[in-house]
């Protein structure tokens, strides 16, 4: 074994054991509790992974160039890993009580998705990897939708079990985006039983996809969303979860999006995803600390 696989197999090793004893730690801890054992736990992030915080600001910097000041963008970053801690042990907290996700998460324009569903033709929730989007299909389906989402397995064979024990408890049924024909096979299924089919279309595609422009450059993103309503008839319903001052939750849903067929199929795939992507942009914008800069968005380039 080569050394970079050790170092690999070290790092899954302490990742494994770091969210084993946090879990541990999460059941027997006051709710009182809870976000400053995640503020503690984003303090120590931000000092030791020094590889994210780089990447972090590589993308703030390529995002908005000196549109923010370097006092801005340190924020951002620090909000950032905050966001993700109390993401992650309220995961590891609410998932289990299912009682109180509910409470704590809040439908806002339910009535644009009963509505949809009322086409019978299944709907199509186009998000990002923002806020912590998993509540939001966990509180989807505690409401009684029939939600999936489509995912990338995590690295982790260990990790990605145990979210999945968790998801399927509360009746998400998972898609894994690879095979990719298993995949598209299993997505029109649902979306044909009049499902909720959750896609996140902000992170870099490499090939396959289309090139948009998002905050300013040309990004590689997939069309899985627009490929399927033109498939299915499904609609397309942008949608975010925003936390709130008291770290509660609100899910909203835009306006579903009037797909427009522009002749060709990479056309209409490029019109439509870049609409799309630009309501994610907006949502950004406007919550940054929400967003996952510990990713290079722009990593893959036009050629």
């Amino acid at each position: 074994m080569d050394s970079k696989k050790i170092r690999t197999s070290i790092g899954r090793f302490f990742g494994w054991f770091g969210l084993s004893l946090c879990s541990l730690i999460i059941k027997v801890m006051p709710q009182n509790l809870l976000y400053g054992f995640a503020q503690w736990i984003a303090g120590l992030g931000f000092i030791i992974a020094r590889k994210q915080k780089k990447i972090a600001f590589e993308t703030l910097d390529l995002a908005f160039g000196s549109g923010k000041t370097p006092e801005e963008k340190k924020k951002i970053v620090k909000d950032c890993f905050t966001f993700l801690a109390k993401a992650a042990v309220e995961l590891l907290f609410l998932m289990d009580r299912p009682r109180l996700l509910k409470e704590r998460v809040q439908l806002i324009g339910e009535e644009i998705i009963a509505s949809c569903l009322r086409r019978g033709k299944g709907v199509i929730l186009v998000s990002a990897h923002f806020g912590n989007f998993p509540l939001m299909m966990a509180r989807l389906a505690l409401s009684g939708y029939k939600t999936a989402g489509i995912m990338r397995p995590m690295r982790d064979e260990r990790v990605e079990q145990f979210f999945l024990a968790k998801r399927n408890r509360l009746n998400i049924k998972t898609i894994y985006s690879q095979p990719r024909k298993a995949c598209v096979d299993e997505s029109i299924r649902a979306l044909r039983e009049n499902w909720f089919l959750f896609i996140p279309i902000d992170q870099n595609f490499g090939t396959g996809g289309v090139f948009v422009e998002f905050f300013g450059r040309q990004a590689a993103t997939a069309t899985g969303p627009v490929v399927l309503a033109k498939r299915t008839g499904a609609s397309l319903v942008p949608c975010f979860i925003v936390r709130q001052p008291d770290d509660t939750h609100k899910i909203i849903f835009e306006p579903a999006l009037d797909l427009i067929d522009a002749g060709s199929d990479e056309e209409t795939a490029v019109i439509n995803i870049q609409k799309l992507t630009g309501v994610i942009e907006s949502y950004i914008r406007r919550y940054p600390a929400e967003w996952g800069w510990i990713h290079r968005r722009w990593k893959t380039k036009p050629s």
